[in-house]
C-alpha cells in the first residue's frame, strides 16, 4: 500500500502506513501458475483481534537537524523488513503473488508471512505446510540431530559458525552445512541501512548519539555488533533513538541461536524518562535479596543501566511482527550487560495504547468488580518497567560450566528469560513498595494488574515467547492459589498474601533452572505448566465474543 504524507511543520509527527512493509501489493496475474487462494472462512476474525492504532510523539522539543535525521531513521529501519523476510519465510513477492484475497494480503504484512502468531504459527495460506522449526534460518528440512552431528565432526571454527548468531545456515553443494554470515547474506538492504545511518550520523548533534550510528553501520556491513552496543551503552544525553539490527533469537525455534532483525524508531520523553532513573542504582541490592539460595545471585548486575520512557516512532523487521513489543531491553550480549548493565525502553506511546484498547476492557470482562479499581495506567506502566529492569537480575553464567545460560537452555531459553523478568519485575515492585520507593502506590494495584497482564499476553499464544512465559506463569500461580475463579460470575479474584508467595516460589524455581543450565528440568517444567487449560480456552473465548482485540497494527511512515 502507498504511504500517506504528513505535514512537516506540524509539533506532532504522525505517521502511516497501511502494509507491513511499505511495498505497493504485487498487480493480480492472470496466468495458470497463480494459485486462487482466497480468504479462509475465519480470516475476518483472525484480522479483528488486531485494532489500528497511529503512532504519534510530540517533536516540538526536537532542533532542526533532529528533524532532519527522523526520515533517515525510518528508511534504515525499513531495510530491515526485507531481511527479517528472508529470515523467517522467504520471498514476500513469490508469496503474495499466490494469494488474491486482499484480506488474506493483508494478513500476511501483518505477520510477516503464511503464520498466524496469535494462533501458535498455524498457516492460514493453502498449502504452505507447517512452519518450519528454524524459520529460513535454516533449510527447512534439517533436524537438531544433523545439526549436531554437522557440530561435532567439524573443526571449533566451523562448529562456532554454525552457531552464530549472525549467520544463515545453508546446505553446501555436497549436502553438508554451511554457515553464510549475515552481512553477505544480506548485503543489499545492509548497505542501504548503513549509508542512511551514516547520513544521520553527519547530522547528530549529540556526540554519543553520532559514534553509535556510525559503529552501528559498521556492524551491519562486517557483523561485528559488540562496538556499537558499547557505544548505545554509553550514549545518555540523545533524544532521538534507533535500535536496529539482528537482536533477538525468538524466531530461532530450532535451538535459538540465530538473531533476526528489527529495528525500533524512537523519540526520548525527557521528563518521564526522569522520573526512572534512580531505580538502576539499586539493582545490587535488589540483586541480593532475591528469593533464591546465594549462589544463584553471587553475579553483580551493571549500574551504568538506563530507564527511559520513549515514544515510538517505527517499528520494523521481528519488532513489527504479530504481538508487538511495548518495552525493550538491550544489549543481549552478555559481556556487554555484566560491564554496562542495560538500557531498559518504555514504548510509553504503545503501552498506553494497549492500556486503552485491550488491557482494561479485559479487566472489565475478567477482574472481579470490588479489585477492578486497583487497576491503573500507572501499575501497569511500573510492571512493565520493572519487567525490562529485571532481566539484569538472576544469573547469566551457569553454575555448572555450561556457559551461558543462553546456550545451555538453547531455544527454550527465551520464553524462561520473559518468565523470569516478569516475576522478579513483580518482586522489585513488592521490594521497592515496601522500602518506601514507590510513595503513593497500592502494590496491591500491581497484583491486580499483573493477573489482567497475563490474560492480554496468554493471548499471544504459545508462538510467541512472552504468551509461553505468561501461561506457565498462569498456571504456576493459580496453583499455589494466588487468585480464584468464581464460577457463578467467571471472573477472578487476587489473593494478595498468597500472590506474594507465589511469586517468590515461581521466581526460584526459575532462577534455579536458569542457574543450572538445566535443559532437561526447564522442558519438564515448560511440559507441566506450559498448557492452556480448558477453563481459561473459554474465558480467553469470552474476550473474543466481546470483541476485545488481541494486540496492535501500526499506522506508520514518514
Amino acid at each position: 500500500m502507498r504511504l500517506r504524507s504528513l505535514l512537516a511543520t506540524s509539533a506532532t509527527l504522525t505517521i502511516f502506513v497501511q502494509s507491513a512493509c511499505d511495498k505497493p501489493t504485487p498487480a493480480a496475474r492472470t496466468d495458470s501458475s497463480r494459485t486462487q487462494a482466497t480468504a479462509a472462512p475465519d480470516m475476518q476474525r483472525r484480522i479483528s483481534e488486531y485494532t489500528t492504532v497511529a503512532l504519534a510523539a510530540d517533536t516540538s522539543t526536537l532542533t532542526a537537524k533532529e528533524r532532519q535525521m527522523l526520515p533517515l531513521l525510518i528508511d534504515a529501519a525499513k531495510a530491515m523488513d526485507p531481511i527479517y523476510w528472508m529470515q523467517t519465510y522467504g520471498s514476500r513477492d513469490s508469496l503474495v503473488s499466490q494469494v488474491s484475497d486482499p484480506g488474506v494480503r493483508g494478513f500476511i504484512d501483518i505477520n510477516y508471512g503464511p503464520y498466524d502468531r496469535l494462533d501458535n504459527n498455524a498457516p492460514f495460506v493453502p498449502e504452505v505446510g507447517p512452519r518450519a522449526p528454524g524459520a529460513n534460518l535454516y533449510p527447512k528440512d534439517i533436524t537438531k540431530d544433523e545439526f549436531l552431528a554437522a557440530v561435532a565432526k567439524g573443526p571449533p571454527a566451523r562448529a562456532d559458525s554454525l552457531k552464530d548468531l549472525y549467520t544463515l545456515v545453508r546446505r553446501s553443494p555436497d549436502g553438508g552445512l554451511t554457515a553464510v554470515p549475515y552481512h553477505e547474506a544480506f548485503k543489499e538492504q545492509n548497505a542501504i541501512a548503513a549509508e542512511k545511518l551514516r547520513s544521520a550520523a553527519a547530522l547528530a548533534e549529540d556526540p554519543g548519539l553520532r559514534k553509535y550510528l556510525q559503529l552501528r553501520a559498521k556492524a551491519l556491513l562486517d557483523d561485528q555488533y559488540q562496538p556499537s552496543d558499547l557505544a548505545w551503552m554509553d550514549m545518555k544525553n540523545n533524544r532521538l533513538d534507533i535500535v536496529i539490527g539482528p537482536i533477538e533469537t525468538y524466531e530461532d525455534e530450532l535451538f535459538g541461536y540465530k538473531a533476526a532483525n528489527e529495528a525500533y524508531v524512537l523519540v526520548k520523553d525527557k521528563a518521564w524518562s526522569q522520573r526512572l532513573a534512580k531505580y538502576a542504582s539499586m539493582l545490587p541490592a535488589l540483586q541480593g535479596g532475591l528469593p533464591v539460595a546465594d549462589k544463584y545471585k553471587q553475579e553483580k548486575p551493571g549500574t551504568d543501566s538506563d530507564l527511559n520512557a520513549y515514544d515510538a516512532i517505527y517499528y520494523a523487521g521481528q519488532a513489527n511482527a504479530g504481538a508487538k513489543t511495548i518495552a525493550i531491553n538491550l544489549p543481549n550480549d552478555e559481556q556487554v550487560q555484566l560491564k554496562k548493565g542495560t538500557r531498559r525502553l518504555q514504548l510509553k506511546n504503545v503501552m498506553q495504547a494497549k492500556f486503552d484498547k485491550i488491557m482494561m476492557p479485559i479487566a472489565k470482562a475478567l477482574i472481579a468488580d470490588d479489585q477492578l479499581p486497583l487497576l491503573n495506567f500507572n501499575a501497569f506502566f511500573e510492571n512493565t518497567m520493572f519487567h525490562e529492569v529485571a532481566h539484569g537480575l538472576g544469573i547469566k553464567n551457569t553454575l555448572g560450566g555450561k556457559g551461558t545460560v543462553r546456550l545451555a537452555l538453547k531455544e527454550r531459553f527465551s520464553a524462561v528469560e520473559e518468565g523470569k523478568a516478569d516475576i522478579l519485575g513483580l518482586y522489585m515492585v513488592q521490594t521497592l513498595n515496601k522500602q518506601g520507593q514507590l510513595p503513593g502506590e497500592d502494590v496491591r494495584g500491581n497484583y491486580v494488574s499483573f493477573l489482567a497482564s497475563l490474560f492480554r499476553s496468554v493471548r499471544f499464544g504459545g508462538a510467541d515467547a512472552h504468551g509461553r512465559a505468561n501461561i506457565a506463569a498462569f498456571n504456576f500461580l493459580q496453583q499455589q492459589g494466588a487468585f480464584t475463579r468464581n464460577a457463578g460470575t467467571g471472573k477472578y479474584r487476587v489473593d494478595f498474601p498468597k500472590m506474594a508467595t507465589g511469586m517468590n516460589a515461581l521466581a526460584a524455581k526459575i532462577l534455579t533452572l536458569q542457574g543450572d543450565g538445566d535443559y532437561a528440568g526447564l522442558g519438564a517444567f515448560q511440559q507441566q505448566y506450559g498448557t492452556i487449560s480448558a477453563e481459561l480456552q473459554r474465558d480467553l473465548g469470552g474476550l473474543k465474543t466481546k470483541g476485545i482485540p488481541v494486540d496492535v497494527v501500526f499506522e506508520q511512515g514518514k
